[in-house]
């Protein structure tokens, strides 16, 4: 069965006003019934994107309290609604099948991941930070001027904290006395 002559692309741009053939008059059915997945989020959230120091402004959709989307905010006088492709991929930091949900520990020596609890994971890592700076601190060099530092701790952060984290994070090594702190947007 063929297409009405009513339908045929010219009669089209014709009785809809579209002279030029770029609107309505291509549009086909199939794509007229197609809506955002944007248009049914529940409420849409500004956000930061959290890959790097720009600081490039996000809209985040949300539906049924999961992200379904994540765009350039135009609002943003940053980025005026552009992401990078990490940004523009920045849903998947919520969403991927892969994504770790628990905290996981491997002891020494061991083959197996083992599940830990979040306030014991805490510990463990304060443990070990606080034996490793008392283990290695060095309050005087051989000429007995003053040091006071350890060479036992280092931070590498990375450009998935924002900036208010790797504050508070290079003010807590350096307070700790650690020198070796660098971060991964600097590399």
């Amino acid at each position: 069965m063929g297409i009405s002559p009513l339908q045929w692309p010219v009669l089209r741009q014709l009785r809809s006003g579209d002279r030029l053939g770029r609107g309505p008059a291509i549009t086909s059915p199939t794509t007229r019934g197609l809506t955002s997945r944007n248009a049914t989020a529940d409420r849409v959230v500004q956000s930061v994107c959290p890959y790097c120091a720009v600081g490039c402004g996000q809209r985040v959709y949300v539906k049924d309290e999961r992200v379904t989307q994540i765009e350039g905010d135009p609002d943003s006088p940053i980025s005026r609604g552009r992401l990078c492709p990490k940004g523009s991929a920045s849903e998947q930091l919520v969403n991927a099948p892969g994504r770790q949900m628990h905290v996981l520990y491997r002891a020494p020596r061991a083959t197996e991941w083992q599940r830990l609890d979040r306030d014991e994971a805490i510990d463990m890592i304060a443990k070990r930070f606080v034996e490793s700076r008392r283990n290695t601190w060095q309050e005087l060099d051989d000429k007995g001027r003053r040091l006071r530092r350890t060479m036992g701790i280092a931070s590498l952060g990375g450009a998935t904290l924002d900036n208010e984290e790797n504050y508070l994070i290079k003010k807590l090594f350096t307070a700790a006395g650690a020198i070796q702190i660098e971060n991964q947007a600097r590399i």
